[in-house]
């Protein structure tokens, strides 16, 4: 396996207390390539918070480390760009936790209360709208202070190389926040680089990334049909055939599928979640490629169920109840932490000191490009049930500063594999709890003994 990165910085200079690193970048949302540039005026921010911890995104990541964090007593904000918690959970419409099984903690307590709602087969095929719900009463009872509409657009470190304050944006205007210790989890990793943080992006030698797909709900089917002809274990299940006796159907009612293997979820009696589209080439970090990619995903969805429709019998009345308001990213920026969790790591089952998890799913990567497949394979690495290190949860650039979630220290194989949202959940918890135990004894998260936190 070549070792070789691509590494990025955003610049700047460190002179003083409250230093932003950034610089003006291309404008790469113009059509014309020309670039430009503007003077942004400085202006004074009201201070609207001043806590213990803050965490940034209200994912699987964010949710768990806000609920740890204020469990330690911590005071404990959470900062959400979209209107409910759970990110690719809800706003993504996933509909299914994968890695949660081995899991304790907040991922357990959550699989157990979605279990006793019987609204749904299991956890692990879950109803969205149940998701939000429960997420929302699980912060609520911890005490997490949340913000939703809220998104952090810029973040400034003090004489000490200490991440010290944040800025949002929402309907309030733009604030400024403060806290002791910050938690990045908004998947791309926005928190980190808005502070100068390295990190790496896409496959180390090429730099392609993983292909991007949107989830439909869908309604009008009849289950017992679908599992009776192939394409769809029961009560939330899938097999590999079935996946592809999907695409065979799709493919009888006019339209070639950009992922050769489509997915049914039955969620619950008349509710069935589908993911059955790729978006090559797709950057996590550029807004015009994913607004381009998520229209045409739309229409490549609503195609697929045209020509389902089309065929008749019991494809007669399926219909779209919903697609998701954000496009499943499968791989954003990695941020360079104390430790890089590697593939060979994967592959030798690495057990460390300080582990916060441990991750049993394999390495999954999507193709890269149409013309590889259009399916997922392992790039040939055999994963062993592997440790995820708490040091891969630190910075390595910037003190004060954790992340949870995709965007931890890893290479792009490790990532395959750990991105997975049932271990999202554990490095949030475990994030948290570090946060909170060095906020309220002024230490940095590196200083912390995290024994004393994980027995």
């Amino acid at each position: 396996m070549k070792t070789k990165r691509r590494t990025f910085l955003k610049t700047g200079a460190l002179a003083g207390a409250f230093i932003p690193f950034y610089t003006v970048a291309p404008n790469i949302n113009s059509f014309s390539g020309k670039t430009s540039e503007f003077n942004e005026p400085a202006r004074i921010l009201p201070v609207c918070r001043e806590t213990d911890v803050i965490v940034c995104g209200g994912g699987p990541a964010g949710i768990a480390a806000a609920i740890s964090s204020a469990r330690m007593g911590a005071k404990t904000t959470l900062i959400e760009m979209y209107g409910c918690l759970g990110g690719v959970w809800t706003s993504g419409l996933l509909s299914n936790i994968i890695d949660f099984e081995n899991k304790s903690g907040i991922m357990r307590e959550l699989v157990d209360r979605l279990e006793k709602s019987n609204a749904q087969y299991s956890a692990k095929v879950y109803d969205a709208e149940l998701m939000k719900f429960t997420l929302d009463q699980m912060c609520l009872e911890s005490l997490v202070d949340v913000h939703l509409h809220t998104r952090v657009t810029a973040a400034y470190r003090n004489s000490r190389n200490k991440l010290e304050h944040i800025v949002t944006e929402s309907f309030s205007g733009r604030e400024a926040w403060k806290a002791k210790v910050f938690i990045d989890a908004t998947g791309n990793g926005d928190l980190a680089t808005h502070t100068g943080c390295k990190f790496e992006l896409g496959h180390p030698e090429t730099g392609k990334v993983q292909p991007m797909s949107l989830m439909a709900i869908l309604v009008g089917l009849d289950e017992k049909k679908l599992v009776s002809n192939g394409l769809m274990a029961g009560k939330g299940g899938t097999t590999e055939d079935s996946k592809r006796k999907f695409y065979a159907e799709i493919k009888r009612g006019g339209v070639e599928a950009s992922y050769t293997m489509p997915t049914l979820f039955g969620i619950r009696p008349g509710m069935i979640a589908m993911m059955a589209n790729h978006q090559y080439g797709v950057s996590a970090v550029n807004a015009t490629q994913i607004t381009k990619a998520t229209i045409e995903a739309r229409l490549e969805v609503n195609k697929i169920i045209d020509g389902l429709r089309s065929l008749g019998g019991m494809w007669s009345e399926v219909r779209i109840a919903a697609t998701a308001g954000q496009i499943g990213i499968r791989e954003g920026r990695r941020i360079h932490g104390i430790y890089t969790l590697t593939g060979n790591d994967l592959i030798k089952g690495a057990r460390f000191d300080d582990a916060v998890c441990r991750a049993t799913f394999t390495v999954d990567v999507h193709s890269l490009e149409k013309n590889a497949g259009g399916g997922y394979g392992s790039h040939g690495i055999k994963a062993q049930p592997y440790d995820i290190p708490l040091r891969s949860l630190i910075a390595k650039d910037v003190n004060g500063l954790m992340m949870a979630g995709r965007c931890i220290s890893g290479d792009f194989f490790a990532h395959a594999s750990y991105r997975v949202t049932g271990n999202a959940v554990a490095m949030g918890e475990a994030a948290g709890m570090v946060a909170a135990k060095a906020a309220l004894n002024n230490l940095l998260p590196q200083d912390i003994n995290y024994k004393s936190i994980f027995k």
